[in-house]
């Protein structure tokens, strides 16, 4: 069992090459933000409670060990990742319960945001033990306050599915959500995406942000479209990568009955009743369930008015 923090020696960081002490902490799991690529984006309560924890619970303990070592931090590393999970959530319970402090990080960024420290957390706090935020960078809110698109609602996905018929399906489901979508992506499969993104959601604003906070940062910003065709013409870019897509057009719910079906109609000139609707549910916010069914009716009157020719 962990004795009085206030007893114990004090613990030191390093920053700006100066040597500081870091405060006691009181019992508690610590959900602690650090950098996505940039080191020196790292807060000063950050160090301080990754330099006061009892232990360190990281998704890769070599990557946190690099930041720690950066500034002169100490503190034992613990590996909690989707692997052994099942097997060091107990533990690491029965520490909190015992009443240590440990800091939960995850590879970059905020933990939690597509990590398994989620389940952690919930029975932490299901046991009554604190669960304190020390926040910080979050790749998701840096490429959204770049991109240019909405800011006052937004939807994490996480990543798309890897093949293109799944991800067609997941797109068209989030198709109506009156927010900008943000997800994550593999640099491979970014051009296979952006282009699948586009049949599903229409001609939508997007940007793709890569390697934030790093040397080779870039923002690039387009049409869907644009951005499928661009990419798909040249080599697959290297890095991270965050996809965004704007939300259906302003007004999209207030489509008329003839201007939907002007857009259904268009749609399937190009693209099969499944696909069209896709579209045209993305392109205006309406319920793809509802356009599939108008798109159906208005295949089938085309298709007997051609064959009454």
């Amino acid at each position: 069992m962990s004795s009085d923090p206030a007893r114990e020696p004090a613990r030191a960081y390093t920053a700006f090459g100066l040597r500081a002490e870091a405060e006691p902490l009181d019992p508690g799991l610590y959900v602690v933000a650090t950098p996505i690529g940039n080191l020196r984006d790292i807060s000063f309560r950050a160090l301080a409670t990754l330099a006061a924890a009892d232990a360190v619970v990281a998704e890769d303990t070599r990557v946190t060990r690099h930041l720690l070592a950066h500034y002169g931090v100490s503190t034992p590393l613990l590996a909690y990742h989707e692997h052994n999970a099942a097997e060091m959530r107990p533990r690491l319970l029965a520490r909190l319960a015992a009443g240590e402090r440990l800091a939960l990080v995850s590879d970059a960024g905020t933990p939690l945001v597509s990590d398994p420290g989620f389940k952690l957390v919930a029975e932490a706090a299901e046991r009554g033990v604190p669960v304190i935020a020390v926040p910080g960078p979050s790749a998701v809110l840096a490429a959204l306050v770049v991109a240019g698109l909405p800011t006052d609602r937004f939807f994490f996905e996480g990543f798309l599915p890897a093949r293109s018929a799944a991800r067609r399906q997941r797109a068209a489901e989030l198709a109506a959500i009156p927010g900008t979508l943000i997800f994550f992506e593999s640099p491979r499969r970014l051009a296979e995406a952006l282009t699948d993104l586009a049949a599903v959601l229409g001609d939508r604003p997007a940007a793709v942000a890569r390697e934030l906070t790093k040397r080779f940062e870039t923002v690039r910003r387009g049409r869907l479209a644009d951005l499928a065709a661009a990419y798909a013409a040249e080599d697959a870019p290297k890095g991270e990568i965050v996809l965004l897509v704007g939300p259906p057009g302003e007004g999209a719910q207030e489509t008329s009955a003839d201007d939907l079906d002007r857009r259904i109609l268009a749609a399937l000139a190009t693209h099969s009743v499944k696909d069209a609707a896709s579209v045209v549910a993305g392109e205006t916010g309406r319920p793809r369930r509802q356009v599939y069914a108008r798109a159906i009716e208005l295949a089938a009157a085309r298709d007997r008015d051609g064959q009454g020719e």
